[in-house]
């Protein structure tokens, strides 16, 4: 498994922002566990979906920055074709 140091700088802020989606997990199953309006569900889940999205912006510019970056500097391409390929996987969904 590969160790980056890219994020270390937001680490404490994604990980803050990982348990509140964590939270958001969380009332999203006892609005459903209560029988809860679909249409309230699917916007908690909207709001969900935004907040890991925020969390992976912050990851793939600290990617960026960092990994690819270093990786360009030192002649290689690999994380090029690594960051294109995860940015394919995380817009087809």
């Amino acid at each position: 498994m590969k160790k980056a140091a890219s994020y270390a700088g937001n680490k404490d802020l994604l990980l803050r922002r990982l348990s509140r989606v964590e939270g958001q997990a969380r009332g999203i199953a006892r609005m459903i566990e209560d029988d809860r309006y679909c249409v309230d569900v699917l916007q908690q889940i909207a709001s969900m979906q935004s907040a890991a999205d925020a969390v992976a912006m912050i990851l793939l510019e600290d990617h960026v920055k960092g990994c690819v970056a270093d990786g360009l500097r030192s002649g290689k391409e690999e994380p090029v074709d690594e960051m294109v390929g995860v940015i394919r996987k995380y817009l087809k969904r």
